[in-house]
């Protein structure tokens, strides 16, 4: 590690010649000492900065872009709240919004006719589920969502995912001083972690404002990240994902709103289910160690007018799982909810959809290898928590829930969420025939399952009366109140 971490050093000797105006002037244009101890050079004798790039960087801009970089670097440093600066994940969100997408596409707000559109097609949508699940609707109002809209909206879920990944590396930006000097660097320990935090915010702010240009919905990555009972989509997003389909606009927003009303019909009235994979999530990100000489070089770096050169750096390698038997549990476990829920949501999909759209399986079929090819909720997990998911075991699962719906029917396919002991494990993804014929899985456990979820939650999954071995939904309203 070297002597003077993140390039805080001493100052350079200076000239024997005792001029200290001389000397003043060095350090108040550009050098080290204790007037500029960030080594920010600002123009002066010797050039715009000298030999510091900083110094540069700075003496190229006009005072405006010059004060509003100091102001950053001044929120930067002076942030005190957790571990990820959301304020500025919020600006540097709406920023990328307000800028674009790849495609040019820029957000705007939605006009009346798309959200009466998007009202409809949740509607009709929730009609069509009813025949392919037991579980009632779970969308108590349906939105349409400009980009600007998704990030607000999602911000509080992003904060639950990312911080546990976050404080870790909090801890680290101390751990990367020296031993020594650990006790007598109490305020720059603090100065550090301030920094830490603005570079999670950067990065964060960056994903998720990128993300905002791909999805359409409120689901798209598995994970209720909305308000709870509000389906949304995003037409400005689904008008860019039907674009080179061939497919007629209404069947595309009317397929995409049956995933989003599937999806939350599920995290409606599987109580336990939110808790449970955003446990899992944090579950792998308590297993991630930080690599603390990567830490150091980039907070040597760091240029505040350069976030994207910083968030590449972050990426490269600054999040590495445990290679242990435990870590490895609890991926397996994160990658298996993620995948049960998709792959629910698929099988549900496609059989209300198959009898009703003639573009079904195009629909499908784009979709997964959407996922397949890096989608949204591959490349966010990877940005964010370093987690890459398995795209293969979204298919699995969808069989594995298809071959349940032949073998048991739909009730019987769908109280399997009544408890998480009774959904299948990742060793079942990988034999899903195995599972759904196992001689001992037996259906008659279902009230007395149904029964502890109960009593722990206070509700339960509505099944019908005439589920395999058991009366789970007799005394269940219709609304699922």
């Amino acid at each position: 590690m070297s002597d003077t971490p993140f390039g805080f050093g001493l100052p350079p000797e200076e000239p024997e010649d005792g001029d200290e105006g001389k000397k003043k002037d060095q350090q108040g244009a550009g050098g080290q000492g204790p007037g500029n101890p960030f080594g920010f050079g600002l123009p002066g004798a010797g050039g715009p900065g000298g030999d510091n790039p900083l110094a540069a960087m700075f003496g190229s801009l006009n005072p405006t872009d010059l004060g509003a970089a100091f102001q950053q670097l001044g929120q930067m440093l002076s942030y005190e709240g957790g571990p990820v600066n959301w304020d500025m994940a919020k600006q540097i969100a709406r920023q990328t919004v307000a800028q674009g997408t790849s495609d040019g596409v820029k957000d705007a707000s939605v006009g009346p006719s798309e959200r009466s559109a998007v009202e409809e097609a949740v509607r009709l949508a929730d009609l069509w589920l009813d025949d392919a699940t037991s579980l009632p609707s779970g969308a108590g109002t349906a939105l349409a969502w400009s980009r600007a809209e998704w990030v607000e909206a999602t911000l509080p879920a992003w904060k639950e995912l990312v911080d546990p990944v976050a404080e870790r590396v909090g801890a680290a930006m101390g751990d990367v001083l020296p031993e020594e000097m650990q006790a007598m660097a109490g305020p720059l320990i603090g100065m550090m972690r301030s920094m830490g935090g603005a570079m999670f915010g950067t990065q964060i702010g960056q994903a998720v404002g990128v993300l905002a240009g791909e999805v359409v919905g409120s689901t798209d990555i598995g994970l209720p990240l909305g308000p709870a009972g509000k389906a949304a989509l995003l037409p400005v997003n689904i008008e860019s994902f039907g674009k080179d389909l061939g497919v007629p606009k209404e069947e595309v927003r009317l397929y995409l709103a049956l995933r989003e009303a599937a999806h939350q019909r599920l995290f409606a009235h599987v109580p336990w289910l939110r808790s449970h994979l955003f446990g899992a999530v944090d579950g792998y990100a308590r297993g991630i160690k930080v690599d603390t000489a990567k830490l150091e070089d980039v907070v040597g770096q760091f240029d505040p007018q350069n976030p994207e050169q910083l968030q590449e750096a972050l990426q490269q390698g600054m999040f590495q799982p445990e290679d242990t038997p435990e870590q490895k549990a609890a991926l397996a476990r994160l990658e298996t909810a993620l995948a049960l829920v998709e792959g629910w949501v698929d099988a549900v999909v496609h059989a209300a959809a198959k009898p009703r759209l003639s573009s079904a399986d195009a629909l499908r079929e784009t979709l997964r290898r959407r996922r397949a090819s890096g989608g949204p909720a591959e490349q966010t997990f990877a940005t964010l928590i370093g987690l890459e998911l398995r795209p293969r075991r979204l298919r699995d699962a969808s069989r594995l829930w298809a071959s349940l719906t032949d073998a048991r029917g739909v009730d019987g396919r769908d109280a399997l969420w009544a408890h998480p002991d009774m959904l299948p494990t990742a060793t079942d993804l990988d034999d899903p025939d195995g599972f759904v014929h196992r001689e001992h899985m037996d259906f008659s456990e279902l009230d007395k399952l149904l029964g502890e979820a109960a009593s722990g939650s206070g509700e339960k999954p509505n099944l019908k009366k005439d589920e395999p071995g058991g009366k789970a939904g007799d005394d269940e309203s219709e609304d699922g109140e």
